[in-house]
């Protein structure tokens, strides 16, 4: 199947609609570790909410407007990337991460951020990357800094999650300072 190796027995591949089981399974070891940041991780309930999930980043793929990516660590699947927005007309993604804890530690979402970027800049021509968090998500901030970005500034109060306005930093990458 296609997938890129990140070492240490792990592989970024595409998620898709039929591995909805898979994914609820995954979601429901990860949901005390995402949860305080990743919106879906109360809202994926059940293998019909998963495929429903997975069927929109489908759509988006199909769209070219998204894509969702998996991280398989011995085969099991342990986290996910997202390129959440996409949009090749002005130029600008955003991509978003999640890891269960056990998988923690290995610099995996690194190193698939790192492929995911090289793919959008250097294949798809985009022009910035965007990498999104809570202030105080402090383990993506690290990502972010590791990744080379810069940190662009804070909204406050900009969205409402679990029926509080939060903030949200927005980080970035000019393709320049990728290349």
């Amino acid at each position: 199947m296609f997938g890129v190796d990140l070492g240490d027995g792990a592989r970024l591949r595409p998620l898709e609609p039929w591995q909805a089981e898979e994914f609820l399974a995954h979601g429901e070891r990860a949901r005390p570790h995402i949860a305080n940041w990743i919106p879906w991780a109360t809202t994926v309930t059940d293998v019909e909410k998963a495929r429903t999930l997975l069927r929109d980043y489908a759509d988006r793929q199909a769209a070219d407007t998204g894509r969702i990516y998996g991280i398989w660590v011995d085969g099991v699947l342990r986290g996910g990337t997202v390129f959440r927005t996409f949009d090749t007309a002005v130029g600008v993604c955003e991509v978003g991460v999640w890891l269960e804890a056990e998988a923690e530690g290995r610099g995996l979402v690194t190193r698939a951020v790192r492929h995911m970027i090289d793919w959008a800049v250097g294949e798809r021509g985009m022009v910035r990357v965007e990498w999104r968090c809570a202030p105080d998500n402090l383990r993506s901030q690290a990502v972010a800094k590791r990744l080379g970005m810069r940190l662009d500034g804070t909204l406050r109060q900009s969205y409402v999650f679990h029926g509080e306005r939060r903030d949200e930093q927005i980080w970035s990458l000019l393709a320049d300072e990728w290349r």
